[in-house]
């Protein structure tokens, strides 16, 4: 009866190993779901805000039809879900963000990353990619 009792702890001992193993994967996994999505989320909003000043005339501030002299607003530019910068310089034709995100990405070394791309044509449907 001994050697049945221990066979019976060794194997409980073993479930919830697994348990706990898979458990965390599912955390880890979901981490990084969320970073990604947030970080979709905060590009769009900076994207909003771009487009926003390009159809503002300049004598109101704004870019008047130009993405010249865009800056990511304070407090935007880094925020919990990754850090935000404008990786191709605003022309007349188009700008490009990119945000880095906390969490690692697919490939395990280098963290979310994505970049969004805002053109006078392509202001209602945001393109954005994910580079990792």
């Amino acid at each position: 009866m001994g050697q049945q009792q221990l066979l019976l702890i060794v194997l409980g001992v073993i479930v919830v190993g697994i348990a706990i193993v898979v458990g965390i994967n599912l955390f880890n996994s979901n981490a990084v779901e969320s970073n990604r999505n947030a970080i979709v989320a905060d590009l769009n909003n900076l994207a909003a805000k771009a487009i926003q000043y390009y159809k503002t005339p300049t004598a109101m501030g704004g870019g008047g039809n130009s993405f010249v002299g865009y800056v990511i607003p304070t407090g935007l530019g880094s925020t919990a879900n990754g850090t935000f910068t404008i990786s191709t310089a605003g022309t007349d034709a188009a700008i490009v963000f990119t945000g880095v995100g906390t969490e690692k990405g697919n490939d395990g070394s280098s963290n979310v990353t994505y970049t969004c791309t805002i053109t006078p044509a392509n202001t209602n449907p945001i393109a954005i990619a994910a580079t990792n």
